[in-house]
């Protein structure tokens, strides 16, 4: 899904800091996103750093590769994909803390998780009259951009686990579940006239309770419901599938693309 919502009326074109939105964008999502959820567990059990440990572990490795970020120039896909993998795990990691350590429902978060998205996307549209991918060519809408994706693990985090844990679903029906959502999205917005804007960020919010339920089936003990393969495991079959697809656009360079600047900006 594209949303190419600006003007025609041209002063120059910028490199955009963020990629096209092609089907490499949604399987690396995906795969990001299933490293979110078993990376943060892997940190925090297998490695004995502790949920708080590896929060603040990964939220100082989150600042650092947001600065890299930022300080571009232009989309590089090790860093975006880089900073998009860690918040994938802070995003899990702020949820997880809410809910082990201190005990907030899973209910609750995801209320909490939706208010906080929903006035980051009303915010980011008073301020720049756009909530479009392909206007990411200031600091300011790139700010909000990361924020909005945080909140967007953060939320899918909760409502992943919502329903496949605290509703008993099991994760490869929720996954089944967050999988059809997308899709009837997709169709919504290629044969219905759903706004591609709006139908970016649906299906870019669920792609987090997917990626969590793929992950979980994957990694959790058979007598839990799920494959058995162990966090490690499956945190670097995905990673290696990462590194492939990101270097693969690294030299093709498929996923760039130049933003036209509207007159008035």
């Amino acid at each position: 899904m594209t949303s190419h919502d600006e003007r025609q009326v041209t002063v120059g074109a910028v490199l955009s800091k963020v990629p096209e939105v092609t089907i490499f964008f949604w399987v690396i999502k995906i795969l990001a996103t299933t490293i979110g959820e078993t990376a943060a567990d892997y940190l925090s059990d297998n490695l004995g750093f502790g949920l708080t440990g590896t929060t603040l572990v990964m939220s100082v490795l989150l600042i650092v590769v947001l600065v890299v970020q930022v300080r571009a120039r232009r989309y590089v896909p090790v860093v975006y994909w880089l900073v998009v993998v860690v918040l994938s795990i802070v995003g899990t990691l702020v949820t997880d803390n809410l809910t082990d350590k201190y005990n907030v429902a899973l209910e609750t978060t995801t209320v909490i998780f939706s208010i906080a998205l929903a006035a980051t996307f009303i915010t980011w549209y008073r301020v720049e009259r756009t909530l479009s991918i392909h206007s990411i060519y200031t600091r300011r809408r790139e700010a909000f951009y990361w924020l909005a994706i945080l909140f967007t693990f953060a939320l899918g985090t909760a409502a992943g686990d919502l329903i496949a844990e605290r509703y008993g679903i099991g994760y490869w029906k929720a996954a089944l579940l967050f999988g059809g959502c997308i899709a009837l999205i997709t169709f919504a917005w290629r044969y219905l006239g759903l706004n591609p804007i709006l139908a970016f960020w649906m299906a870019y919010i669920l792609t987090r309770p997917l990626g969590a339920s793929i992950g979980d089936y994957l990694s959790q003990p058979k007598a839990d419901g799920g494959l058995g393969l162990g966090t490690t495991t499956t945190s670097l079959i995905f990673l290696a599938a990462i590194a492939v697809v990101v270097a693969y656009l690294t030299k093709s360079k498929k996923d760039q693309v130049v933003v036209t600047v509207p007159s008035d900006e």
